[in-house]
């Protein structure tokens, strides 16, 4: 879905909270992939050593961005293949559309494609009458459904056995059971009929190696193997930044992303891809086509953001955010969901639409610890509202309280006053201690939080009645020797006058 056709935020945020099966299943997927990534982890040793290496390899490559893909385009080039550098979506879409026509093509297989969401692929096929198919389980399953993926990793995270088997019923015509080989078994015979007669196969691109000019693909299903190596003519559709400089540091990064992603040691299958099919291969495509997507990824060269580039899209991250936990994916509104949504959204995309989503974060800090390239993502969704800021793009109302509290927090006597008036201006509103049910804005963070009423003698006006008589008077003065102020509190049950107040 585009923006312009999508709910609000707000909508869709109050849908995924009142979806009590979403969140569970959320729920219990992090724990499972938290511990699942503790134990893969130990084969390693020291994971941080890993990180630090992969974030180097990540960096270096991004910083030499422009030498690595002229290295590759070159070497794709030499095994016969064909490179194409799209600078937008629509230059993406257009070259495919104009391959489809060129080949006739009616139907095309597809293995997992991030970018092909974000380019709304299948519909621009659609149009043409291209039938585009998805061959991976969980994209087949909510591409069925007429849904986006939800997870970066598991797209139909928020479907459960029995929804996939009234899915597969109302598609198939007859009545599905709620088990898991039966939906499986339909699912492959549907889709070993598409592999076999699919015009173009087409797939996204895990990892780019430039010294040989060779595409990497992971998957756990071997559904990718079947679209790269049937169709006459392969589609890869490659982020330009999913290139690392050679296998040794593709060794790296690849020991890392399923640890990272699901918490396996290995994933299923690593299929490496050079050039189209030569006259002694037993398979594979006659012709190769690799685009590589820019879609607004140079917005981050050269900025403070060109760390965002690093990522290898493993899914870590919103498998330990908060957030994450409670609204899932289609909350987000976007392809990439999670704390890499909220920061790399905005960077392609801009703010038009997006700006509300690098609010969608408790700023704990665990996506940044959980990066396995050391993206520092809570300090990005910072340095992202900052530039909001700037550009006055939050509420009017929003912007003037803060200017107030900005004046007040610089003139002591309006600070003062402006607590006094508090106490007593919020009192109406407060009930136990806390204020249940803010005016104007407070409201929305009222309606999910606590919120603790100003008390009714700040600490200041307990100081001038209790504290600073006495303080002056020991023997450190007002700033009461090596205990200072806090010395009150350790020692107020103590008689006046032995010597232990202020020393």
């Amino acid at each position: 879905m585009k923006p312009d056709t999508l709910p609000t935020l707000d909508e869709r945020v109050e849908l995924a909270i009142k979806d009590p099966f979403l969140k569970r299943s959320l729920a219990v997927a992090q724990e499972r992939f938290r511990m699942n990534k503790a134990n893969a982890a130990e084969v390693l040793g020291n994971i941080e050593e890993w990180r630090e290496r992969a974030e180097a390899i990540r960096t270096h490559t991004v910083a030499h961005l422009d030498a690595y893909l002229d290295q590759f385009s070159t070497n794709v080039e030499k095994n016969g293949g064909k490179v194409f550098f799209a600078e937008s979506d629509e230059e993406v879409v257009q070259y495919i559309l104009d391959l489809a026509k060129a080949k006739n093509a009616k139907t095309v297989i597809k293995a997992k494609s991030m970018v092909s969401e974000e380019i709304h692929l299948n519909h621009r096929l659609a149009e043409i009458g291209v039938e585009a198919i998805e061959s991976d389980l969980g994209e087949y399953i909510i591409q069925l459904a007429g849904e986006t993926p939800s997870h970066i990793i598991v797209p139909a995270i928020h479907k459960n056995r029995k929804q996939v088997a009234e899915l597969f019923s109302r598609v198939s015509g007859e009545q599905m059971p709620e088990d898991t080989k039966e939906l499986t078994r339909y699912a492959r015979t549907v889709l070993r009929d598409k592999f076999q007669n699919a015009d173009i196969g087409l797939s996204g691109c895990n990892f780019a190696v430039a010294e040989t000019g060779s595409v990497v693909l992971v998957s756990n299903e071997g559904n990718a193997r079947l679209s790269t190596s049937i169709p006459k003519t392969h589609v890869v559709l490659m982020g330009m930044e999913r290139i690392v400089p050679g296998w040794e540091e593709l060794d790296s990064v690849l020991s890392l992303l399923p640890r990272s992603a699901t918490g396996q040691k290995v994933t299923s299958y690593v299929t490496a891809l050079t050039g189209p099919r030569k006259s002694d291969d037993v398979d594979g495509p006659e012709e190769l086509h690799v685009v590589i997507v820019d879609n607004g990824r140079s917005n981050a060269l050269g900025t403070e953001y060109q760390k965002i580039l690093n990522c290898i899209r493993c899914g870590a991250c919103l498998n330990v955010c908060p957030v994450y936990r409670h609204i899932g994916g289609h909350a987000y509104g976007s392809v990439y969901p999670g704390p890499i949504g909220a920061v790399l959204t905005p960077i392609l995309k801009g703010f038009e639409s997006w700006e509300k989503l690098p609010y969608l974060s408790s700023l704990c800090g665990a996506c940044t610890d959980a990066c396995p390239v050391r993206i520092p993502l809570h300090d990005y969704l910072l340095e992202l509202r900052k530039d909001e800021v700037e550009e006055k793009r939050t509420h009017p109302v929003e912007r003037a309280i803060f200017k107030g509290f900005g004046t007040a927090m610089a003139n002591p006597w309006m600070y003062r006053t402006g607590l006094k008036l508090a106490k007593y201006g919020l009192k109406p509103l407060s009930k136990d201690g806390y204020i249940r049910k803010g005016p104007s804005l407070l409201g929305k963070w009222t309606k999910a939080r606590d919120l603790p009423a100003p008390p009714m003698e700040s600490f200041r006006e307990w100081w001038d009645r209790e504290g600073k008589g006495e303080s002056a008077g020991s023997p450190g003065g007002a700033s009461g020797g090596a205990s200072g102020g806090t010395s009150r509190g350790r020692s107020q049950n103590k008689p006046k006058g032995d010597g232990s107040d202020g020393v």
